[in-house]
């Protein structure tokens, strides 16, 4: 309660400052693949908004509240508290004799940094809603790219994924386990990927908003008897509108 309480006094000191702040809304269908044997592909509305004050923020599906840092033009750091959902799973009759494995949210603390057109962000999160019960670690660095009327912002990622992680997405238990499904333990294990935001303005306020992204799954995930797919590819196509209030 102490932490709720917390938030809701800094967001309301954010609204009540006189400084201009940007913010973007929009919304837009998210489609992901699936690396799973005969599971259908995931295609699911999602909202986009994106919006920093130094004390809260919001980045695509992801908010946080800061809790120590530094915002000036040319640079800002901070550590914050963060929340996003986890879009990964399968429902039991996708998959004949296994248990769904649900989505969940994970909330953890961030580190992040940006210098100019270089930015830097370090997340460790754990399963807040009990699904793998358990923690990863995430390391992001990234460039800010104009060309011509597009704005680009390249990524690359690697994300650390404990044993429970990896277990509860791609793992078979003892009762799930067929003579064409052997039973499955892994252990933790290390995904990559690269992606990037492209944005292009139609008129002042409003823009044309596309995410890509590419995971390669880690080796203990694509020894799964479950998985036929090396990598997961995900993007999402938006119509944003910027506005400062």
């Amino acid at each position: 309660m102490k932490y709720l309480l917390a938030f809701i006094l800094l967001f309301a000191q954010a609204i009540a400052d006189d400084t201009k702040q940007k913010v973007t809304i929009g919304a837009g269908p998210y489609l992901q693949t699936q690396p799973y044997k005969g599971v259908d592909d995931l295609l699911l509305p999602s909202p986009v908004i994106f919006f920093d004050n130094g004390i809260f923020y919001a980045r695509w599906s992801r908010f946080g509240l800061y809790f120590l840092g530094e915002k000036k033009e040319d640079y800002s750091w901070g550590f914050s508290l963060t929340v996003q959902p986890r879009v990964y799973g399968y429902d039991s009759s996708d998959i004949a004799g296994m248990h769904t494995r649900e989505s969940s949210f994970e909330g953890g603390i961030a580190f992040s940094a940006k210098k100019d057109k270089a930015h830097i962000e370090l997340m460790a999160l754990t399963d807040v809603l009990g699904r793998y019960d358990s923690k990863i670690f995430q390391g992001e660095i990234g460039y800010d790219l104009e060309y011509s009327n597009f704005s680009i912002y390249p990524s690359i990622f690697a994300i650390w994924q404990s044993s429970q992680f990896v277990n509860y997405y791609y793992g078979v238990e003892s009762d799930e386990a067929t003579l064409q499904r052997a039973q499955y333990t892994p252990s933790s294990g290390l995904q990559v990927g690269i992606q990037t935001y492209i944005e292009y303005p139609l008129t002042e306020k409003l823009s044309a908003f596309v995410n890509l992204r590419v995971d390669k799954l880690s080796q203990e995930a694509t020894d799964s008897p479950l998985v036929n797919e090396d990598y997961i590819y995900s993007g999402l196509a938006s119509l944003i509108y910027t506005f400062q209030y």
